[in-house]
């Protein structure tokens, strides 16, 4: 007996390939990690580490590359859901963006405990302490788990993001 579920994943398949990459940004007062969807838009990994000066020049290389479909910024926030002290940094960074790049949608997003959970992943991982304290490899970490959970609050609820709300 044929399964009707292998011709609609081939669909699925193809309708997917046609989608961009997600990038997403962990923006720093020194760093800014980048980390990066494949083209399915399934799985989150790491992509590079650039000083603050070099940030805007790395994303407009990188997007002339390759279809970038979304940009997730990363939003400091406290616990009580307000906008952290960092936040003064990274809103004049997001405002270029949405200026300089009007064709690609660009989307804030909840980073707190990143750079906690990308230096827990890397004793996890049992990375050497020298290792760990390589600030680009947590800023990349950081960047990557950010992406990854965007990934996961669409997969729990896509509808939000149809709807306009992008703080999920």
């Amino acid at each position: 007996m044929r399964r009707p579920t292998v011709q609609v994943r081939k669909v699925a398949l193809n309708c997917k390939l046609l989608m961009g990459r997600v990038l997403s940004i962990d923006y720093g007062q020194k760093r800014v990690g980048f980390a990066v969807t494949d083209e399915l838009q399934i799985c989150a990994h790491a992509l590079e580490t650039v000083h603050v000066s070099q940030a805007f020049d790395f994303i407009k290389n990188y997007i002339s590359k390759e279809k970038v479909e979304t940009i997730v910024v990363g939003e400091p926030k406290t616990m009580n859901n307000t906008l952290s002290d960092a936040a003064r940094f990274i809103e004049p960074f997001v405002n270029r963006l949405k200026k300089e790049i009007t064709t690609i949608d660009i989307v804030r997003f909840d980073e707190r405990f990143t750079s906690k959970m990308a230096q827990q992943t890397l004793i996890d991982a049992g990375v050497n302490k020298k290792t760990r304290a390589d600030k680009a490899l947590l800023d990349k970490i950081s960047a990557t788990i950010i992406l990854q959970s965007y990934l996961q609050s669409k997969t729990l609820n896509p509808l939000a993001e149809a709807n306009g709300n992008t703080n999920l």
